[in-house]
C-alpha cells in the first residue's frame, strides 16, 4: 500500500516506565502532548529507516537453509520548518539554567512520537507509533543571506527504543483501514496512558487538533 504526504507529527515525554509525563514544567504542556502545527510551520520530512533488520543467511550443505532477520532498529530523520524553541530543547534533553541558557549535560530525554501519513485517496490514515526513543541534533548549518533568505530548519534524528506496550518491539503500525482501529487505544499505547479527548476517540481518522497543544509560543 502506498502513502502520500506527511500529515502530522506529535511528541510526548515519557518516564522510566514509559508513562507520559504531564504538567507544566515537566511534560510538553499540561496534557503532556505537543502536536507540531501551524505555529511551527509544519513538518517537511520524516524519513523512517530501519523498520526491518538486515537478513543474515544461514548456510548448510553448500546452500542457504534459512534466513535470520534481526529485530528492527528504526531511526527517523525529521525536518520541521520552525519547531517551538522550548519544546525542541525539552525533547533533546537540554538543561535550562532558568536564565535563557541551555546546556547538554548528557541527560537524555525519552520521547514518544506518532507520525501520520495518508492513503493515496486521502480518505484514510496510516500511523507510525514509537513509544520510546531519543532525539538528537547533530549540527546547525548556518549560512549568510544572499539575495534570498537562507533558512536553517530544525533537523533532528529520532532513535527508537523497545517499547513495553508494543511487546518489546520498537515501533507499531496503525491504520483506520482496519475495521477494528481504535484511535483512543492507539494514543494510549504510544503515549504511555494518554487519554485522547472524547471528541477524537473511537475510529476517527484525523489526528487531534493543534488546539489541544498547550505550548505554542516561540
Amino acid at each position: 500500500m502506498a502513502t502520500v504526504g506527511l500529515y502530522g507529527i506529535a511528541f510526548g515525554l515519557v518516564d522510566d516506565s514509559q508513562k507520559l509525563i504531564t504538567g507544566t514544567g515537566k511534560g510538553l504542556g499540561t496534557d503532556g502532548l505537543y502536536i507540531v502545527g501551524r505555529a511551527d510551520l509544519g513538518g517537511k520530512t520524516a524519513n523512517i529507516t530501519g523498520l526491518a533488520g538486515t537478513p543474515v543467511k544461514k548456510y548448510g550443505f553448500n546452500r542457504v537453509q534459512a534466513v535470520d532477520v534481526p529485530m528492527a532498529e528504526p531511526s527517523v530523520a525529521l525536518d520541521i520548518n520552525d519547531l517551538n524553541f522550548e519544546i525542541k530543547q525539552q525533547i533533546k534533553g537540554m538543561i535550562n539554567d532558568q536564565k535563557g541558557g541551555y546546556t547538554d549535560q548528557g541527560i537524555q530525554a525519552h520521547v514518544a512520537m506518532l507520525i501520520t501519513t495518508q492513503t493515496l485517496d486521502r480518505l484514510h490514515y496510516v500511523y507510525y507509533g514509537f513509544g520510546d526513543g531519543i532525539l538528537s541534533e547533530a549540527g546547525a548549518n548556518l549560512q549568510t543571506d544572499t539575495n534570498a533568505s537562507q533558512y536553517a530548519d530544525d533537523t533532528l534524528t529520532y532513535t527508537a527504543l523497545t517499547c513495553d506496550a508494543f511487546n518489546g518491539a520498537p515501533y507499531k503500525l496503525y491504520s483506520d483501514l482496519d475495521s477494528a482501529f481504535d484511535k483512543a487505544h492507539m494514543y494510549s499505547e504510544v503515549f504511555g496512558g494518554y487519554a485522547l479527548p472524547s471528541s477524537g476517540s473511537g475510529t476517527g481518522s484525523s489526528t487531534p487538533s493543534t488546539s489541544t497543544t498547550t505550548t505554542t509560543s516561540h
